[in-house]
């Protein structure tokens, strides 16, 4: 009988991790060994597939001058190389079929030509390092084939020396875009293949440490720090000046140091000496544990005010520069950022030598998820499958390896949705034995059998609770209930920073303060992934055909994809803000409370101003005792006179992320009553045939709508209750009831139609009757115009009744009127600088701003309601001249102001599609519906609901001349 037998797997499909490398090691950046950059410009060929390519290009003489270039490090489908990006959060944009990729598997060849510094290398080895390629490489030097790797965002090295030459060397390397390790790298980003980190040459002299292990722990009870490096492959010494330290490796020694921490983030200088080798050391003293059921380092309880962080660039992908990482680091601690989860994959080496330096927790975490497996209820998942295991391994390793010299590093996480199997469990156990010093994180198995802290993605407000009070739902088996009880807890994902929000973060923060357990969490995410695009400005799923993606759930930062602030940092720098400011007004003081968990207050100003309408009105510095973690202290402050007075707590001396006078936390009052505007009345409608006059306002006769104030023309004003949906309206699939934008719909909120049932001119007041009501459905709205006047001035009243079943929370209720487009300048007493919604409106700060129309929109990748102004008093819109209208509020109300209407706002996919026309819209607001974290998390809380009933506001306009 005839058997037929599979072919081998070609290497790419091979499930395990790669041939010919080195084993893993650490990673750093000074030393006195030779070092060469290969980055640059290298020889590029795409070919469609993998399958029939020979090796010709790897061979000597090789004639590629027909050959493209493309930028290394870098993705070449964002240099115009072939192919595009594609992106997906779950789902595998091939056939699941384990390990098998398609034949369409784009393929770039790369060649680089390279001459030896004269005299380089000396005695010793050369090492090739990989620090990062997608999805896999087989690499040649001069002809030699070196081997294979996978793990796409971890280093691979080979030993090169006996292949180079001084003159004419070749490297050679073949990239597949997918591979067996396509499997095992499903995270929610966008899929860039290209050689997207540094290669570099490394002299490896005759007397150089293979590896080394710097341990670095502090006791807390004495002070003392105790340092001991383990040194692979040969002996030294390990110098560190400041602290008269010189032993031998091995050797431990233990003495009075100052303690590493995020806050307070102190490194020793040192050095690693072998006869071969000098290696810069930056140690930092600190211990992590868990005890009494909470994560302690350096035994105090700590409170994590984190990010998730992708490495990107939206000219260069995952290609990050190290000003860019800089940059990041600098906008997190300006921010009030204390730590950062390396979602869902180490980052390039040298940030977290910038969170050594800097100050941040970080959560390392492997370069594993395998999310799309879920879809199929997990069958066939990796890392339930004992064959992987060697590839999980060997992750795990590459990772721990090369990160375990930093101090910022104190948790390792084993990936990201990955479900649960016998490959984790082993990760876990090689990691605890190679480095029990630090912690261990996964979120996706619930029994937390392999971990050492719970962990969780975006529970509800009340979970949150019921965790912090050891109250949740038990789990089926008592001892791993009993178990995973007394563990920590931390969200290492919460509040989705999708669009406009998000929503809820003050109620979670007051969780983590209120209850020990709740250690914080780490908002996703910290940089919208907008790729730039000429057409669309930023460019998100689907924008560059792919056969399936997840649009623009790839933009969901604190940050916009130009690393441009978002007013959902702002939010989240307020919530977390270290140092408590609560003005007492009944006491005439300032309650300042340190939130911090290291660090006093001495580095700090405390400053207070007051203002009255917004205009100063006095200033000066507050004598605050310096206070020690979780101490507070009453400083007396005379809050004399009706106004707003704020505290501010500042940097008192520049450092290394922010100059002095930057302002870390502030606290607010307002004193005296509000003023509210004196009634239009007196006036008396003056009705001509096609007009009606009363006072400085002009109306149609027929349906009673303002024409005209003063000089100014007015169009369209009428009650509105639309807004364009925010990521978090639309919501997110599993609740179906919180998809406020799909239910907006369904109701026709989109699409209400408004009926003059009655235009009265009285002796008093000018009455415009409606209804608003949208086709198709049982639900109105009656809603009655007042109108009054003095001499100078216009009121409005307007009652708003609901009528019929109003099964969903209105987006907004309020009225909308439009102006020319030359009214463009604004000014307005009340919150500000930036945007606000009821539950994100802790950062806005009352006080008079003034900018353009234009600077009051949020560029949102994807468009939607954006620009609201909180607890506003009066508003103004004026044209150059000067000429324009007032509006003052009965109570603060909410206030916005755009080119485009609500409707042409929805309509649009991408911002350079908001054409703006010759009018300026305004929103004056009685009320607005919440945001919420629905995109991916909890929805809108009971409290921020805008639930139809019966409501009365009103507003007095003035012409400004």
């Amino acid at each position: 009988m005839n058997r037929t037998h599979p072919p081998a797997l070609p290497w790419y499909e091979d499930i395990g991790p790669g041939s010919g490398g080195l084993e893993p090691r650490a990673w750093y950046a000074g030393s006195d060994a030779g070092r060469m950059s290969l980055n640059g410009e290298w020889l590029f060929r795409l070919s469609p597939g993998a399958d029939g390519l020979d090796e010709s290009f790897a061979r000597p003489g090789f004639d590629a001058s027909g050959w493209a270039t493309v930028a290394v490090p870098g993705h070449w489908v964002l240099q115009r190389a072939g192919g595009a990006p594609a992106y997906t959060n779950v789902v595998y944009p091939f056939p699941v079929d384990p390990p098998r990729v398609p034949d369409e598997n784009p393929t770039g060849d790369h060649l680089r030509s390279f001459d030896l510094p004269a005299g380089w290398p000396g005695d010793g080895e050369v090492v090739l390092r990989f620090d990062g390629v997608e999805s896999c490489a087989r690499v040649w030097l001069n002809g030699r084939e070196l081997g294979d790797f996978k793990g796409s965002r971890l280093p691979h090295e080979f030993a090169v020396g006996g292949l180079l030459r001084p003159e004419g060397n070749v490297l050679a390397v073949r990239v597949h875009q997918w591979s067996s390790g396509s499997y095992l790298e499903d995270q929610d980003q966008w899929w860039l293949p290209g050689i997207f980190r540094d290669v570099t040459l490394l002299e490896r002299p005759r007397g150089a440490p293979r590896d080394f292990f710097v341990h670095a722990g502090y006791d807390h009870r004495d002070g003392s720090g105790t340092l001991r490096v383990e040194c692979e492959g040969t002996d030294g010494r390990v110098l560190v000046p400041e602290l008269g330290i010189d032993v031998a490796t091995g050797e431990a020694v233990t003495l009075a140091v100052e303690p590493w921490t995020a806050e307070t983030p102190r490194l020793y200088d040192g050095e690693l000496v072998t006869s071969g080798e000098r290696i810069g050391l930056r140690v930092g003293f600190r211990s992590v544990v868990v005890e009494d059921g909470l994560v302690r380092v350096n035994g105090r309880r700590v409170l994590f005010r984190g990010v998730n962080r992708h490495e990107f660039h939206p000219e260069t992908g995952r290609t990050v520069d190290a000003a860019t990482m800089r940059r990041d680091l600098v906008l997190m601690k300006r921010h009030n950022i204390n730590a950062v989860r390396t979602s869902h994959y180490p980052p390039h080496p040298a940030f977290l030598d910038l969170c050594d330096e800097l100050g941040l927790w970080v959560i390392d975490e492997c370069d594993l998820e395998t999310h799309g497996f879920a879809g199929l209820e997990w069958r066939g998942n990796p890392v339930d499958d004992g064959r992987w295991t060697p590839a999980l391994l060997d992750r795990a390793a590459r990772m721990v390896e090369r990160d375990k010299n930093h101090a910022s590093v104190i948790i390792w996480s084993l990936g990201n949705e990955c479900g649960t199997g016998r490959g984790l469990s082993a990760m876990a156990g090689w990691i605890r034995a190679r480095d029990p010093e630090r912690l261990v994180h996964y979120e996706g198995d619930l029994s937390c059998r392999d971990v050492d802290l719970y962990s969780r993605m975006y529970p509800t407000h009340a979970e949150v609770e019921l965790i912090g009070r050891r109250a949740e739902e038990p789990l089926p088996d008592p001892e791993a209930d009993a178990r995973r009880r007394a563990m920590p807890f931390l969200m290492c994902e919460y509040a989705h920073a999708m669009g406009n929000g998000p929503g809820g973060l003050s109620e979670y923060q007051r969780l983590f303060e209120r209850y020990e357990r709740c250690q914080g969490g780490f908002v996703w995410e910290w940089i919208d992934h907008g790729i730039a695009h000429p057409e669309h400005g930023f460019a998100y799923g689907g924008d560059f055909g792919e056969e399936l993606h997840d649009g623009n759930f790839v933009c969901d930062g604190l940050l916009f994809p130009d690393r441009t602030p978002s007013p959902g940092l702002i939010e989240y720098k307020k919530v977390i803000e270290p140092v408590r400011v609560e003005l007492l007004g009944g006491a005439d003081s300032v309650r300042i409370t340190n939130g911090y968990d290291f660090a006093g207050t001495a580095h700090l100003d405390f400053e207070w101003s007051h203002e009255v309408d917004g205009v100063p009105a006095g200033s000066g510095t507050l004598d605050v005792p310096e206070l020690e973690p979780g101490a507070s202290a009453e400083v007396r402050l005379v809050m004399d006179g009706a106004g707003v007075w704020t505290v501010r707590a500042v940097l008192a001396r520049d450092t290394a992320w922010g100059e002095r006078g930057h302002v870390v936390a502030w606290g607010q009052a307002e004193t005296g009553a509000a003023v509210s505007p004196a009634a239009a009345v007196g006036a008396r409608p003056e009705r001509g045939e096609a007009l009606i006059t009363l006072g400085p306002g002009v109306f149609d006769a027929a349906t009673g709508a303002p024409v005209r104030l003063g000089a100014v023309p007015m169009e369209g004003l009428r009650l509105d209750v639309w807004r364009a949906p925010t990521d978090n309206d639309n919501g997110a699939a599993w609740q179906p009831d919180e998809r406020y934008g799909e239910r907006w719909r369904e109701s026709g909120l989109h699409r209400m139609r408004h009926r003059v049932d009655a235009v009265e001119a009285g002796e008093d007041a000018l009455v415009v009757r409606t209804r608003v009501a949208p086709a198709g459905d049982g639900l109105g709205l009656r809603a009655a115009y007042r109108w009054t006047a003095d001499g100078e001035r216009l009121g409005l009243t307007v009652s708003v009744v609901p009528e019929g079943e109003c099964r969903v929370p209105l987006p907004r209720l309020g009225i909308r009127f439009g102006l020319p487009a030359s009214y463009d300048a604004v000014r307005w007493f009340g919150g500000g600088p930036g945007e606000a919604y009821p539950d994100t409106r802790a950062a806005s700060v009352l006080g008079r701003w003034r900018m353009s129309v234009d600077e009051m929109q949020t560029p949102y990748v994807r468009p939607q309601e954006n620009g609201a102004r909180a607890d506003v008093r009066w508003a103004e819109l004026t044209d150059g001249s000067g000429t324009g209208v007032r509006a003052e509020g009965g109570a603060p109300f909410w206030f916005s102001a755009r080119r485009w209407t609500s409707e042409q706002l929805d309509a649009a996919g991408h911002v350079p599609e908001l054409r703006a026309g010759g009018t300026v819209w305004v929103n004056l607001d009685h009320a607005v519906q919440g945001i919420g974290s629905q995109s991916c998390g909890p929805g809108v809380l009971p409290e921020y609901r805008l639930d139809a009933r019966a409501a009365e506001f009103s507003f007095v306009f003035s012409p400004l001349a």
